[in-house]
């Protein structure tokens, strides 16, 4: 695809501005286009405002807590404006399908597979710093789902066997969003790869996981005709500091070794993300992070800063 960018159709600017998408064909340039994809990590489980003594802790660790209370808060500022309300970026769109739909719009809490504005995930904060980076407007597609592995479920062509069908469905959604672009209305800037637990807990997904890494960045690239796009993968933190030769421990191993093999890439550490169950509002659900919206907050603030390494400027 192009970076050159060309006037768009007045079909493809009227579609796109039915759905909420940023209009390619904008005086500030071609849409700036970031893939955000995993599993139900980068689906986003962090806890907006749920309270509840018993369920949610008091709502210890929730994002209206953290914005108050936590080692962040200074940091978490820009989420809501004067009167309270929850921040849109205007010039920041996201879009996402769950539960078979589609949800488009500026960037703000609750793009998760919960629907309307329980929750967050990575996507919030980086998609501010996307946001803050570029003068032109940017497009974040997020596809992700739940308890699946990079083993079988996304499992790349390029590793052979049964293409995963989450791949495929992937890539479908990818193509999808950017199909209500235009072809020369924007730019595929970089993917972003948050996923792990369901082979961490796979002695042989543990084993395959550097392999298939690649293979995914690979055929992520070739899909997309992005030969050199930036690829940056979130390391597996939760529960903080992993014990040596722990199953978690051999697991980020091998994401990092995988990140390693991919040409302009980068293994982003997110394991000081990790805040404890005691202050989050999930104290059962450490796969997610118990909840955290600190921690999803931070993982998005890291993963972010590591793409914007790669972009180079």
């Amino acid at each position: 695809m192009s970076s050159s960018f060309l006037p768009f159709t007045l079909l493809a600017a009227t579609v796109a501005g039915c759905l909420g998408l940023p209009l390619a064909g904008a005086s500030s340039g071609p849409t700036q286009v970031f893939i955000l994809a995993g599993q139900s990590n980068m689906e986003g489980q962090g806890v907006v405002s749920m309270d509840h003594a018993k369920y949610y802790n008091g709502g210890k660790g929730n994002l209206v807590w953290s914005m108050a209370n936590s080692q962040s808060k200074e940091h978490m500022a820009h989420l809501r404006d004067g009167q309270g309300n929850w921040v849109q970026r205007k010039d920041v769109t996201i879009t996402f399908k769950a539960r078979n739909k589609v949800r488009t719009g500026p960037l703000t809490v609750g793009y998760t597979g919960y629907g309307e504005s329980s929750h967050i995930g990575p996507e919030l904060q980086f998609g501010h710093l996307m946001g803050d980076h570029f003068d032109q407007p940017v497009l974040l597609i997020k596809t992700a789902w739940g308890g699946k592995s990079l083993q079988k479920d996304f499992r790349p062509p390029s590793s052979g066997g049964e293409t995963g069908p989450f791949y495929l469905q992937m890539i479908a959604e990818v193509r999808t969003a950017l199909a209500k672009l235009g072809d020369a209305g924007f730019e595929l800037r970089g993917f972003v790869w948050m996923q792990g637990w369901n082979d961490m807990v796979s002695e042989e997904g543990t084993a395959e996981y550097a392999g298939n890494l690649e293979n995914l960045a690979r055929d992520v690239r070739r899909e997309f005709k992005t030969p050199q796009l930036p690829v940056v993968i979130g390391e597996l933190g939760n529960g903080g500091k992993a014990r040596e030769g722990s199953g978690m421990d051999r697991f980020r191993k091998a994401q990092r070794a995988g990140s390693e093999k991919i040409a302009n890439a980068r293994f982003v550490p997110t394991a000081h993300c990790a805040r404890p169950r005691e202050l989050s509002p999930n104290m059962g659900h450490g796969h997610h992070w118990f909840g955290n919206a600190e921690s999803y907050f931070l993982v998005g603030e890291a993963l972010g800063i590591g793409m914007k390494e790669l972009l180079g400027r």
